[in-house]
């Protein structure tokens, strides 16, 4: 198995692997790219987004600076909009729903490392490169959430479709469908339903 494999899998591997640091590379370029492009500039964000984020639906608006570890391990359905600062650490696969709305500085971080300070330590290969082993666990949003300012999704986390994840908040949980969630860490507060129509 590849390390680029053993990674989305969610298994132990070595982010130091040739194929993957080449993938990184381009991710962390295309996503400078894109952050010194103008907002009027949708043919050259679209052309940019193709190599960054080839799997995301119709009508994706992503207002810069971005930054991508990957980007093409993150799916992204349509109408799809982020604020400014959106940070996708996609190590293992992201998967985003229809009619998603990011509020400014959300982070979705599917990398983890280990709790154990002697696992987590930097290692060296045979030729004196530093490398450390790293993990990751997936994260899946589902249709018609809005993700509110400075919320942070951690992986192994499902949010189910039509929720609201309230500002400020640390998502450590799966959250159900047509929940309001909010906190550090993240709880469900209510659930959303006819009622909270204007």
């Amino acid at each position: 198995m590849t390390e680029k494999e053993k990674m989305l899998k969610g298994e132990p591997y070595n982010p130091a692997d040739k194929e993957l640091s080449d993938l990184r590379i381009s991710a962390h370029k295309l996503s400078q790219e894109y952050n010194l492009t103008y907002e009027t500039e949708t043919e050259k964000r679209g052309e940019i987004l193709n190599k960054l984020l080839p799997n995301r639906g119709k009508n994706c608006f992503l207002q810069s600076p971005i930054q991508f570890d990957y980007g093409v391990f993150t799916t992204v359905g349509d109408n799809f909009y982020a604020n400014f600062n959106l940070v996708v650490l996609d190590t293992c696969p992201i998967v985003i729903g229809d009619n998603v709305f990011c509020g400014p500085n959300v982070t979705l971080a599917t990398a983890l490392h280990f709790l154990d300070p002697a696992e987590r330590r930097t290692q060296f290969a045979a030729d004196g490169s530093p490398f450390d082993i790293e993990f990751g666990k997936p994260i899946t949003i589902g249709n018609d959430c809005w993700i509110a300012s400075n919320v942070v999704i951690c992986g192994g986390v499902t949010i189910g479709d039509n929720c609201v994840i309230g500002a400020g908040s640390v998502v450590t949980r799966d959250i159900p469908p047509n929940s309001l969630a909010a906190g550090n860490p993240c709880r469900v507060i209510r659930k959303i339903d006819v009622k909270n129509k204007i």
